[in-house]
C-alpha cells in the first residue's frame, strides 16, 4: 500500500464553456514533506487544491490524500487534513477566540479541553494578545494567522495552504513562513502549499511542482531545478570604466557572454562556481580594480522562463480559474463541511 501523504493520477477538471483548468496532472508528496506548487494566477493551482480538500469533485482521473480516495472517501480525507485557502472563512464580529470556541466545538473539544487547545494555538501564532478584539480590526497578516490556527485545531496529518502570504507585509509574510516551517520539522505535518513568489517557494518548499495552464512542465528540489537549466554567471565591473574592454576579455576565457550591467562584463561560467577563484585572480593578473563583483546562481523564475517561455512575475494576465464555478463560498470551508460527513 503507498505510504504517499498525497498521490494524483491524470487528474483532470474541466468546466463546462472553458478550457481544462486542472489537465491530466501527475504527482505524488511524500508523508511530512513540504511540497510547493508554483505557478500564476489561472494556471490551475487552486482548483488542484480544490480537487484534493473534496470541494471540487474531479472530471476524470484520481487522487488519495492520507491514502483516501478524494471522491469515495471525502469523509475521511476531511478527517485528515486542515485548509487555510485564499479567501480566510471569519466572522468580522466575532473575536479570535471566539472563532477558536467555534472551531473547538465542532471538533467535539468542549469545556477545558477546547479552551486550552484554543489558547495554545493563538500563543501559537502571535495572537494572544489580539484573541479579544473583533477579527474586523485585524491586519491582513493577522487574519492569515488566525485562519492557520483554526486549520490546526484537530492536528491535521496534512495541510493545504492556497496562496497563504498573498497581498501580506514582508513581516507578515516571515512570521507564517516560519511557522509552516516549524509545523513541518517539529510536528511531521505534510505542507501542501501553492503560491505565485519564487522565494516562498524557494525557502519553504523540499520540493517543487511547476503547473502552467493546467500541466506540470516541471518538478524537483528547488536546487534540482536551478542546477538544470544552468550554470552561474559572474559579473565585474571594473573600477576605471577604461578597463571595460579589457574585463571583458579576461572574463571570455571561463565562459559564454551574457548580458550585465552597462558598466560591467558578464559570462556563464563553464565549469560553476569553482571557477570563481580563478576569475579573481586573473583580474588580478591583468591589474585590474574591480568595484564590483557578484556571482549569480539561477534561480527559480529562471527555471519558469526556460520551462515555460515567460517569466512568473506579470504572468498572471491570462484567463482566470473560472473562479465563480472552482472557488466554493468561505461557508463550505473544509474545517466546516467536515462536521457534516
Amino acid at each position: 500500500m503507498s505510504t504517499a501523504a498525497i498521490e494524483i493520477h491524470d487528474l483532470v477538471r474541466e468546466f463546462k464553456k472553458g478550457p481544462r483548468a486542472v489537465d491530466g496532472i501527475d504527482l505524488r508528496v511524500e508523508s511530512g514533506e513540504v511540497y510547493g506548487f508554483l505557478g500564476p494566477n489561472g494556471a490551475g493551482k487552486s482548483t488542484t487544491v480544490h480537487m484534493l480538500t473534496t470541494l471540487l469533485p474531479p472530471t476524470s482521473g484520481t487522487a488519495r490524500v492520507a491514502g483516501h480516495d478524494v471522491v469515495k472517501e471525502g469523509a475521511a480525507v476531511r478527517a485528515a487534513i486542515g485548509a487555510a485557502l485564499q479567501e480566510a472563512a471569519l466572522d468580522p464580529f466575532l473575536t479570535g477566540r471566539e472563532h477558536m470556541k467555534l472551531q473547538t466545538a465542532l471538533h467535539g473539544m468542549r469545556g477545558e479541553d477546547g479552551r486550552r487547545r484554543g489558547d495554545s494555538l493563538l500563543e501559537r501564532v502571535g495572537l494572544t494578545d489580539a484573541a479579544d478584539r473583533k477579527v474586523r480590526g485585524y491586519s491582513g497578516g493577522m487574519k492569515r494567522r488566525l485562519d492557520l490556527a483554526l486549520a490546526l485545531v484537530h492536528r491535521p496529518r496534512i495541510l493545504f495552504l492556497d496562496e497563504p502570504t498573498t497581498g501580506l507585509d514582508p513581516q507578515s509574510r516571515s512570521a507564517l513562513w516560519a511557522e509552516v516551517q516549524r509545523l513541518a520539522s517539529d510536528r511531521g505535518v505534510t505542507v501542501f502549499l501553492t503560491t505565485q513568489y519564487l522565494e516562498e517557494a524557494d525557502v519553504l518548499a523540499d520540493r517543487v511542482g511547476i503547473i502552467d495552464h493546467g500541466r506540470i512542465v516541471a518538478e524537483g528540489t528547488p536546487d534540482a531545478l536551478k542546477a538544470e537549466i544552468g550554470r552561474p554567471s559572474v559579473e565585474a565591473i571594473p573600477a576605471d570604466p577604461a578597463n571595460l574592454p579589457r574585463t571583458k576579455e579576461v572574463l571570455a576565457r571561463f565562459g559564454e557572454a551574457v548580458a550585465a550591467s552597462p558598466k560591467g562584463a558578464a559570462v556563464r561560467l563553464s565549469r560553476g562556481e569553482a571557477q570563481l577563484a580563478e576569475v579573481v585572480r586573473a583580474l588580478d593578473a591583468q591589474e585590474i580594480a574591480v568595484e564590483h563583483l557578484q556571482l549569480h546562481a539561477p534561480t527559480l523564475d529562471d527555471v519558469f522562463l526556460a520551462k515555460t517561455g515567460r517569466s512568473l512575475e506579470g504572468a498572471g494576465d491570462g484567463a482566470p480559474e473560472h473562479a465563480a464555478e472552482a472557488a466554493p463560498s468561505e461557508a463550505t470551508s473544509p474545517r466546516l463541511v467536515r462536521q457534516e460527513a
